[in-house]
């Protein structure tokens, strides 16, 4: 019997492409964040940086409450009949958060000590008007799995920053020309996102529809400032605690540990939200997740046993022997970042069964805990407390809430336990070998291959007949073919409406080298 064209692919070839060109786009901005970072800081002044950073940080607060969950929403149910609903809800959020930080912004960033920030601000402000607009195209790409495009847009969006941030600094502009490229960069990618997904925005209003996604989305914009919150009380409480020279150290360790999540869990976000909405058979949805898990958490497990057993090493290595202190924060950072990788995963699942509710409980008691295990961290054991603190919390206390909520959708805490203990027991010999071959190998280098190796080694060795089965086990999962995706922003009776993700519409973020860390719930976010 011969194949019916028009029928769906599979959704685990699907996910597989749209995953390969994820992690693609993914790599592809790390390095060329890292060459216009580099380029920039070399064309600005560090009080330059200083000022723009107080509006990014501004700005990735306010964003958080922007998108409303909308386009997850979308992402879950399709654009019929909603979408209507969502641009009007979006963009009026939109234009009433921009307003509130345009107004805001004198005794904001007067609060934050850098009034001269008042004019980059207000200016950062207007991105908001568009993240709001281009909810829906942008949620109808991710929906459809259109990575490749994606990764089209958000080169795109890199270049047009970076020529705008460059030129414009040359004619004297300082931290606005950032300001600018960014509104520019993303009122370009709100246009394209509307001419690839053959939409333009409409607006209406469903009362039913909008109970319906201010029901879910209100949590979930909640949690996401929270998450930010979240990532940023090491920061606060060290500097508090054990003043400005520990804070530059724990900064630096704290964006190493964010590797993993850079590397790893935006591309796996990017897919896991649609992939997981797109199965209806909860079964199969809750057999999947165990899988993905397993893989998840295998790898990112990996990268931080590497970042762990390898700080002594990496840190002098990669930004001086002056800064060798911070590799007792990241010891235990480093399995904060493989954490959050998992969490991310986690997060995306119950995103995609409509669980809103249950992120923010998590960010609330997340936030509650870390504080004071931060605080007693640093007062009895100094930068290594701070590191060890963030990752106990995240081993002894939201791990099991997640499963908790997980145990709710259907996931059998068995099964999910198996999936996260197994290789987490291998990691403990490979982190001892490494740290052997570590101090018996002269040399930085020597010992970075060595040990590097070793870890790699002792870790994936072991685990690699379980990582093929639980591999399996996914493709499995995914070889029924996926429903009909949802139809387009053009196809729906209400008309298409948008507000695309901070990241989407901002993929030159990472970029600015005093750039925030990325909240952990942001399914939302691309």
């Amino acid at each position: 019997m011969t194949a019916d064209p028009t029928a769906p692919a599979p959704l685990g070839g699907r996910v597989k492409r749209a995953l390969a060109w994820s992690t693609l786009n993914s790599i592809a901005l790390r390095f060329g964040s890292l060459g216009v970072g580099i380029l920039l800081a070399r064309l600005l002044a560090p009080e330059e940086f200083g000022v723009f950073a107080v509006a990014l940080t501004v700005q990735t607060i306010v964003i958080s409450l922007a998108d409303l969950g909308m386009s997850a929403d979308i992402i879950r149910h399709g654009v019929q009949g909603r979408a209507g609903t969502v641009t009007t809800i979006s963009t009026v959020a939109g234009v009433l958060l921009a307003s509130g930080m345009f107004l805001a912004a004198w005794p904001v960033a007067a609060a934050m000590g850098s009034p001269q920030a008042t004019p980059v601000v207000q200016v950062m402000s207007l991105t908001l008007v568009l993240s709001g607009l281009s909810v829906v195209p942008y949620a109808v790409m991710q929906r459809e799995f259109r990575q490749r495009a994606q990764l089209g847009l958000d080169g795109a969006s890199l270049v047009l920053s970076t020529v705008v941030t460059v030129g414009l600094v040359l004619l004297g502009m300082g931290a606005m020309a950032l300001a600018i490229s960014r509104v520019l960069a993303q009122s370009m990618v709100t246009v394209l996102q509307f001419l690839l997904t053959r939409s333009r925005p409409r607006f209406g209003f469903d009362p039913s529809v909008a109970r319906s996604l201010l029901r879910f989305g209100v949590p979930l914009a909640g949690a996401n400032v929270l998450s930010w919150v979240v990532m940023n009380v090491g920061h606060l409480t060290v500097g508090a605690t054990a003043g400005a020279v520990m804070l530059g150290l724990y900064t630096l360790a704290f964006n190493i540990s964010t590797w993993p999540m850079s590397a790893l869990g935006v591309a796996i976000r990017a897919v896991a939200l649609p992939a997981f909405a797109t199965v209806t058979d909860p079964r199969r949805k809750a057999a999947g997740f165990v899988s993905a898990a397993a893989l998840t958490w295998s790898l990112a497990l990996l990268v931080g046993v590497l970042l762990s057993g390898l700080a002594s090493v990496v840190v002098p290595l990669l930004y001086g022997q002056r800064w060798s202190m911070a590799a007792d924060a990241l010891a235990g950072l480093a399995f904060f970042g493989a954490f959050r990788v998992l969490f991310d995963l986690v997060a995306t699942f119950l995103i995609a069964v409509g669980a809103s509710r249950a992120l923010f409980v998590a960010q609330v008691v997340w936030l509650a805990a870390l504080f004071p295990a931060v605080v007693f961290g640093v007062r009895w054991y100094g930068l290594a407390g701070a590191g060890v603190g963030h990752a106990l919390v995240c081993a002894l206390i939201i791990l099991p809430m997640y499963a908790i909520a997980l145990r709710r959708h259907g996931v059998r805490l068995w099964s999910l336990t198996g999936a996260l203990v197994l290789p987490l027991v291998v990691a403990v010999p490979a982190v001892v070998l490494g740290l052997f071959v570590v101090r018996s190998l002269p040399g930085a280098l020597w010992q970075l291959l060595g040990g590097g190796t070793v870890m790699t080694v002792a870790f994936v060795g072991p685990l690699l007949p379980w990582l093929r089965r639980r591999l399996r086990e996914l493709k499995d999962a995914g070889q029924t073919a996926g429903e009909p995706a949802a139809p387009t922003a053009a196809a729906a009776p209400s008309g298409p409406t948008g507000a695309a993700p901070a990241t989407v519409s901002e993929p030159a973020g990472s970029a600015d080298p005093a750039g925030p860390p990325t909240p952990l719930v942001t399914a939302t976010r691309a």
